[in-house]
């Protein structure tokens, strides 16, 4: 009797099986390259979180190419260093931070202005929290960036010009609206710096007990102050 060979036995009784057929791959997601300018903001932003978790001297380019997922020469190509990126961070929230306090300044009364610049800093401490961090931290020497100190000062020069005419129309040397204007602002821009860490009580709060002792000691400023150990010598 002949041989049935394997391939006559599986085709007995049926049809004959055929191989089964690989299962088709998937295809791995492709990654979105960004654009030159998305990269860029993306890296901004990177520098800005890190700056604000950690300071400028303890934040290091590696940090910031690993939290963004690039390599290092990218981060290079856009900025130059460390340096550059921080300049431009810095000079993001100095003009975010300035923006938003002279566009609250829209009152003629001096005491709705001062409520005006005490709840936009609140404000921006509330809602640009890394930001504000960034700018109170000490800055790098010689890093030639404008400063958080720089952002009030020119707030102060502008309640200055406030306080001069105030102060003329009650009978008081508008050469001192000056020294009271970087008091008045130094007031604000430290109690901002406290609030930063407690969030107590709300803002609405806190601008209004700095306007009440602003605004009352304003109300009864004695023409030529002296200091009480002065007297009494």
């Amino acid at each position: 009797m002949p041989e049935v060979s394997d391939d006559a036995s599986a085709a007995v009784g049926g049809r004959r099986a055929s191989p089964t057929a690989a299962a088709p791959k998937a295809k791995a997601p492709s990654r979105v390259r960004m654009s030159a300018a998305q990269r860029r903001e993306q890296l901004i932003a990177t520098g800005r979180q890190l700056f604000a978790e950690r300071g400028f001297d303890a934040t290091s380019i590696e940090e910031v190419a690993a939290r963004a997922k690039v390599s290092k020469p990218v981060v290079y190509e856009h900025f130059g260093g460390k340096e550059g990126l921080y300049a431009v961070v810095v000079d993001r929230e100095v003009r975010a931070l300035l923006d938003r306090i002279t566009t609250a300044l829209t009152a003629g009364h001096p005491r709705e202005l001062l409520e005006q610049a005490a709840l936009a800093l609140l404000t921006y401490i509330e809602e640009e929290t890394s930001g504000f961090r960034v700018l109170v931290r000490e800055s790098p020497l010689m890093s030639g960036t404008a400063t958080f100190s720089s952002v009030m000062n020119d707030v102060a020069h502008q309640v200055e010009h406030i306080l001069g005419a105030e102060y003329k129309s009650r009978g008081y040397d508008p050469k001192l609206a000056e020294l009271y204007s970087q008091a008045l602002v130094g007031m604000v821009a430290l109690t901002g710096r406290w609030w930063l860490e407690v969030r107590k009580p709300r803002k609405e709060t806190v601008a209004a007990h700095l306007v009440n002792l602003a605004w009352n000691g304003l109300s009864h400023l004695e023409a030529k102050p002296t200091l009480i150990t002065a007297r009494r010598s």
